[in-house]
């Protein structure tokens, strides 16, 4: 098993070489396809009024900016792809919302790359929530790329998070393509219940034996108890010298938006290292 389609979020941004950058290693890793998708940010429905356009009507203003916008982030992905040494990529362009069009895409990826949101920006502004939006709807997990910092390489040293969770399991399967190639992963299980009442796998001896006949040795550590637990994993993975911290990504709908887990926002606002996520 490995990754055969990475999708990578093209936006233009300063932080968007390095992610691409990261997403073509991985391809590269994998002798995958990468795609370069950029949104042009307008709503294949939407009006400027906010009001919803009939299908097949015309928008009636001119969009060559946004497309001039969304051309240029895909001619920076073109060029870092070719400067890889990719073979297979592509660069998509898609008339639609950032976050609708990613996904949209998601169930024909293995895996999606994005960044994560500017912590010093305001919350509710469309990139800053964009990792949040996509996680809880997409198809596949997410690989979020931190918005400062320099990262020269993902999936060497990997910290895993278990809690026995869906969420956990679901983020664990997405990631065993770069489990397998791992130099090292540390496994940290969570003395938290999931979220079917049921406590997890403690001393993490149960899964450590699964991740061995999938070819996948671990070193088992513990979290600081007295430590919030977003806090607690992205401290351990610098002890570790992680490079990828794997978990799963908690929320539920309320009040017309997603309300997030403690350590799922913990780790998407003050994140230190790449981290692969699933809900």
């Amino acid at each position: 098993m490995s990754y055969k389609t990475i999708l990578v979020h093209a936006d233009g941004s300063p932080q968007a070489a390095q992610r691409i950058r990261l997403a073509a290693q991985l391809a590269l890793a994998h002798d995958a396809h990468l795609v370069g998708a950029a949104m042009t940010g307008l709503s294949r429905h939407a009006l400027p009024d906010g009001s919803i356009a009939p299908l097949g009507a015309p928008f009636p203003f001119d969009q060559r900016l946004l497309h001039s916008r969304a051309d240029a982030a895909l001619t920076q992905f073109a060029d870092c792809a070719s400067r890889m040494g990719l073979h297979s990529f592509e660069a998509r362009l898609v008339d639609d919302a950032v976050d609708d069009g990613l996904i949209l895409q998601s169930p024909y990826a293995d895996l999606l790359v994005l960044g994560q949101g500017d912590p010093q920006g305001l919350p509710d502004e469309l990139l800053n929530r964009l990792p949040r939006d996509v996680l809880f709807q997409s198809a596949r997990a997410l690989l979020i790329v931190p918005h400062n910092g320099q990262f020269d390489q993902v999936g060497q040293q990997v910290l895993v998070g278990w809690d026995g969770s869906v969420a956990a399991i679901r983020a664990l399967s997405a990631a065993l393509p770069a489990l397998r190639r791992a130099a090292r992963v540390t496994l940290v299980p969570s003395p938290s219940p999931d979220g079917h009442g049921r406590q997890a796998d403690l001393p993490g001896a149960e899964l450590a034996r699964n991740l061995a006949r999938h070819g996948i040795h671990v070193t088992l550590a513990r979290l600081d108890g007295g430590r919030h637990a977003g806090a607690a994993l992205l401290e351990l993975a610098s002890d570790v010298n992680a490079d990828l911290l794997v978990m799963g990504g908690y929320g539920h709908w309320r009040l017309r938006e997603w309300m997030l887990g403690g350590a799922t926002r913990g780790v998407l606002h003050d994140m230190t290292l790449p981290v692969l996520m699933a809900h």
